[in-house]
């Protein structure tokens, strides 16, 4: 039986008349996006149809996930909203504080010893709140939701980017900030600007070689990393309800490589299929009954441009097995002559030295089945493994039905590295050098959904190709980038040419799942006599305190850094060995924009503090002007805070000082972070005045105090020789948003409003 069924059921009675209602007043049929936002609204008097992309509106999620990186900071802000427990459904899973080094047993090990502290303040605040808990080892976050909370219809948010996994079980799953989740769990409306609709029709269908990571990888090259940014993607057609519900997941999962909102397919067979094999026909049974209305209205498939703001077409049946990298998820290549051509072009090492396989993309029954059957083939032809090879089950439910099936011993069989179920290589937690900064250049493949230098072992040097599971085994058994396994011949240990035949696979395990152990552990029904502790003198946890006011007038703000290129999350807060630092904001802050290269010297973490006219890191530079009143400023360029949720990215300079982040556009999520903080984010009116930005500017915010949607911001840009120049800002900021800021941050204003 499921977790919350009798949520779920309350979801699905209402959900007809809702669909209803917005059908009325849009005079339209809906998309399976829009049925399911209609039927979430905070407020459900509909009078108005959302204009998409402008409207900010209020939601009523179903339930929130979290990880355990951003959970600390979190649950640590939900601790001040003044509740007693959580207004819905909540989970926190620990799957980030995991470092994959020698193999799951001792890993897990290591990690219990190094993080015993943290994972006892996640289990006691969960307990005392009513939120479900899952101990280390139990899975990654998505591919546990997948199997136990998901479900067609419903609406959910999680504090990890790619939270969006959930939508291969047909909801609307979206990844925030954990001042968003803190919202929900309080009670409160969630608000979301409505997004805009692509639409993304598949025909035809998967075969020999291609997999569902092939759909998201070609998505990522037609959209690139911010085509997607404000809107959801929707997948149908033939081919769509031919792909099993785990391949659907993965497409969805990577949805975040491409900036949208979240992605999602239509109920249909292979979902059912799915939630019966994970123990959840009561979902099944309640889903069949309101069936038409798990997926959009056959009028939108049928006359998809009508509905859709873009129309994106692909056929399966023609596409080819691709490798995106390195360095960014949009970078496609078909495998075989094109990487070779490209990778000869800008020497990018052809020899692989590791293929990984799992994190939350690519870490379903299904995906290690196929896997194997290339592993096995290694095996059975009397092929020597070139690369090494690494696997991260998704789930212990995933983990222990492989093994009972024989899957694992295969990979084991080529000395694989069975790491345990958690993010491990994925987020940077993997102990591959010493010294990152000294290892050599190198590529590796993997299934995972980021590439962007030092992601995976902090080497900035190595360089990560993304690819299926079964494309992933093929190169490593190779040994080489430019392998097309379609064509090309490997020699044998007995000096034959052979080849490998096309992947075979289940799409659920014939005998069925099977786990003796989850991991769950479910909260207290009463926790008010849980006492959560957090030692004053803890390294790796902190009470919050908060923030203050910026206030309606800024000037005289310095330039801390104006940054160049791409600036992703990583860059402003690395993860990897700072992970350990995420509950305690001061702590983690000494790692903010280390990783962004400054424009005017294209070093990372080296630049000028214009009060003693010396060099030096970001954070002390920016520590030195917090100790003497200074606001500081960041500027940025396009897609500024792309890739996780997390929200230390907008904490960490919110807490040393910055008051505003301008720059040319901003991923999603990020800009939410800094609004929740009751930060500046702004956009260049005009992107050429960008390049106006220099090294010793100071900045005055000349209309702040008249702060308010749809008005712009002025602000005077003071050169070191005394010149000016005059900024056009452009916000999105409506009052609600406003009012954060005048409070201090959106925390401040929900304990104002619960006191």
């Amino acid at each position: 039986m499921a977790f919350d069924i009798q949520m779920i059921k309350k979801v699905y009675s209402k959900f007809p008349e809702r669909v209803e209602a917005a059908k009325k007043i849009t005079g339209k049929s809906l998309t399976l996006a829009e049925k399911i936002l209609y039927a979430h609204l905070w407020d459900f008097n509909i009078n108005k149809v959302f204009i998409r992309g402008k409207d900010y509106v209020d939601f009523a999620p179903d339930r929130v996930a979290c990880q355990d990186a951003t959970a600390q900071m979190a649950l640590l802000q939900f601790m001040q909203a003044g509740k007693d427990k959580v207004a819905v459904p909540t989970t926190v899973h620990c799957d980030h504080l995991i470092q994959a080094k020698l193999g799951a047993t001792k890993d897990l090990q290591s990690a219990l010893n190094n993080s015993n502290e943290v994972f006892n303040f996640l289990e006691s605040v969960s307990n005392k709140y009513g939120i479900g808990f899952w101990k280390p080892g139990a899975g990654i976050i998505h591919q546990v939701v997948l199997e136990n909370y998901a479900f067609p219809g419903g609406l959910m948010i999680g504090t990890d980017s790619h939270t969006v996994n959930a939508g291969g079980l047909g909801m609307v799953a979206i990844g925030v900030g954990g001042a968003d989740a803190v919202d929900v769990m309080a009670g409160m409306p969630w608000e979301l600007k409505f997004p805009k609709l692509i639409g993304v029709k598949l025909t035809g269908k998967l075969s020999g070689w291609t997999a569902p990571k092939d759909v998201i990888l070609k998505v990522a090259e037609i959209l690139t990393v911010k085509g997607g940014t404000g809107a959801i993607v929707e997948y149908f057609g033939p081919g769509a309800t031919a792909m099993s519900c785990t391949g659907k997941g993965t497409i969805c999962n990577m949805g975040a490589e491409i900036g949208a909102t979240t992605s999602t397919f239509g109920y249909d067979e292979t979902m059912e299929r799915y939630l019966r094999a994970t123990d959840r026909a009561d979902v099944a049974d309640a889903a069949n009954e309101i069936r038409e209305y798990l997926t959009a209205d056959p009028e939108v498939y049928n006359s998809p441009e009508e509905y859709f703001d873009q129309v994106i077409e692909i056929n399966l049946s023609e596409l080819t097995p691709l490798l995106n990298g390195p360095f960014t998820p949009d970078l496609s290549s078909k495998v075989g002559k094109e990487i070779k051509e490209k990778a000869t072009d800008n020497d990018w090492p052809i020899k692989v030295e590791w293929g990984l396989i799992g994190s939350c993309t690519n870490s379903s029954y299904e995906d290690l089945s196929r896997a194997s059957s290339i592993a096995q083939q290694a095996l059975d032809k009397g092929l020597v493994t070139k690369a090494e090879f690494g696997i991260n089950p998704g789930s212990e439910q995933v983990r222990y039905t492989a093994e009972r099936d024989g899957i694992l011993e295969i990979f084991e069989r080529l000395d694989a590295t069975i790491f345990t179920n958690a993010c491990g290589p994925c987020i940077g937690q993997w102990a591959r050098y010493e010294d990152p900064k000294e290892a050599p250049k190198n590529s590796i493949v993997h299934s995972f959904n980021r590439n962007f230098a030092k992601r995976a072992d902090g080497n900035p040097n190595t360089h990560a190709f993304v690819a299926s599971p079964e494309i992933v085994a093929a190169i490593a058994i190779a040994g080489r980038l430019d392998f097309n396994p379609m064509t090309d011949s490997l020699i044998n240990k007995e000096g034959k040419e052979v080849m490998l035949d096309e992947p075979t696979g289940w799409e659920l395990p014939p005998k069925g799942f099977e786990v003796k152990e989850n991991g769950y552990f479910a909260p207290e029904e009463d926790g008010s006599h849980i006492e959560v502790i957090v030692d004053p003198n803890s390294e790796r946890l902190e009470l919050l305190t908060p923030f203050v006011p910026l206030g309606n007038k800024i000037e005289k703000a310095k330039l801390l850094i104006k940054a160049y290129g791409k600036c992703t999350t990583d860059h402003i807060s690395m993860a990897g060995p700072w992970l350990r630092y995420r509950g305690h904001l001061d702590n983690i802050s000494n790692n903010m924009l280390i990783g962004a290269v400054n424009a005017f010297n294209k070093h990372t973490n080296f630049v000028k503090n214009q009060i003693t006219g010396e060099y030096d890191a970001v954070p002390k530079v920016q520590r030195h002007y917090k100790a003497k009143g200074i606001k500081t400023i960041v500027v940025g360029d396009h897609n500024y805070g792309e890739g996780s949720s997390r929200e230390h990215a907008a904490m960490e300079p919110r807490h040393l000082g910055v008051a505003a982040v301008l720059v040319k556009s901003f991923a999603r999520i990020h800009e939410t972070n800094l609004k929740k903080q009751g930060m500046l984010g702004l956009t260049f009116a005009n992107e050429n005045d960008y390049d106006l930005i220099q090294e010793d500017d100071t900045f005055n915010f000349i209309n702040l105090s008249e702060f308010a949607p749809n008005k712009p911001l002025i602000i005077e840009v003071v050169h070191k020789d005394g010149s000016t120049d005059s900024i056009i800002a452009k916000h999105t900021y409506n009052k609600g948003q406003i009012d954060w800021y005048k409070e201090g941050s959106a925390l401040n204003l929900i304990k104002k409003q619960n006191s």
